[in-house]
């Protein structure tokens, strides 16, 4: 997506934006905002919003023409516009308003597109884009510049692929699919068999299946299968600098931050959340619904569900509690060396 240039200047009520959302006022109906802005950087034409309770101090300081909050925080003077959801408010907000799609360009004469490809109407392949045998791109797929799609590779409708993306062969991306700066899919999965000459390098024949409306963050890896496919579910958003094993499969909706790495053949339910640098090890079942804190090391199955934590993980209210010992750890051990000595 690419900002509105200066000369399309946003101008909205709050009553119009409040419409857009379901929202209340509570101020000035009439104001009108041209822009959006973070709360502590925001000024009288910003449109910004609080969802973090962290930036509450800010309310009654901030320049902001007019908060998206969930009450009506009774700060005199200013102007909200009061919703279930701000963050979500806000977002449809800079959607709809403040950014565009690009613009279809077609396909570049410094692109290699195969005589054997199928490509759908109003589609845009950028310079030095190579589109391989047998590929097809769906209608109104746009491509940016030095992109690889190799041999038998499917793009759905609708999809957006940034610079430096690499498409292994056989993979099949679905429609609305958004892939940032320097993903690889499709590259070989980790697989060795030990030996006392060295590693047998075991051949990676299968493919990945990426779903309908999934975005995949800078950086990230998906291995292709071994045998059989790697799948990444409908609607699930995966951060940057994340490595996907091969085999592995991703159910719908799911939430994956930065740095995580998923080994090889395991399972990962619906709706699941996964904190930054968390280290899943291979062949395990993740269950629908769970919640797996930051930099955590799970090493066992979760049933669905679970909120857990830890290095080897824990459920996370038993994690919490041995943080808490953990760092009382030094007087207990005095305590205890104390107690010996009175033997």
């Amino acid at each position: 997506m690419v900002q509105k240039s200066k000369e399309q200047k946003v101008a909205l009520t709050l009553r119009e934006i409040a419409d857009e959302v379901n929202g209340r006022v509570v101020g000035d109906p009439n104001y009108v905002v041209t822009g959006i802005s973070t709360i502590q950087d925001a000024d009288s034409n910003s449109l910004t919003f609080l969802a973090n309770p962290k930036y509450r101090k800010f309310v009654s300081t901030t320049r902001a023409g007019a908060i998206l909050i969930n009450e009506d925080p009774g700060v005199a003077g200013k102007n909200f516009i009061v919703v279930d959801d701000p963050y979500l408010a806000f977002a449809k907000i800079l959607a709809k308003h403040f950014y565009t799609p690009p613009v279809p360009a077609g396909i570049s004469k410094r692109a290699i597109v195969s005589e054997n490809a199928v490509i759908g109407e109003n589609v845009t392949v950028g310079d030095g884009t190579i589109i391989s045998d047998g590929v097809s791109i769906g209608d109104g797929t746009y491509i940016y510049p030095g992109v690889f799609i190799s041999e038998n590779s499917r793009v759905g409708k609708n999809a957006l692929i940034y610079p430096g993306v690499i498409v292994r062969e056989n993979s099949i991306i679905g429609d609305n699919v958004i892939i940032q700066p320097g993903v690889v899919i499709g590259g070989d999965g980790f697989g060795f068999v030990p030996g006392k000459n060295g590693h047998f390098k075991i051949p990676q024949l299968g493919n990945v299946v990426i779903e309908d409306d999934v975005e995949i963050g800078a950086n990230t890896t998906i291995d292709r299968g071994a045998i059989g496919s790697t799948v990444i579910g409908k609607g699930t958003k995966i951060d940057n600098l994340v490595q996907i094993g091969h085999n592995v499969t991703i159910g719908k909706y799911c939430l994956i931050a930065a740095q995580v790495g998923i080994a090889g053949s395991t399972k990962i339910g619906n709706f699941v959340m996964i904190g930054g640098q968390a280290g899943i090890a291979g062949h395990l079942e993740i269950g629908d619904g769970v919640q797996i804190a930051a930099k955590s090391g799970i090493n066992a199955s979760i049933p669905p569900g679970e909120i857990v934590g830890g290095i080897p993980a824990v459920r996370h209210r038993d994690w919490l509690k041995i943080v808490s010992v953990w760092k009382r750890l030094p007087q207990l051990w005095e305590r205890v060396k104390k107690l010996e000595d009175k033997r």
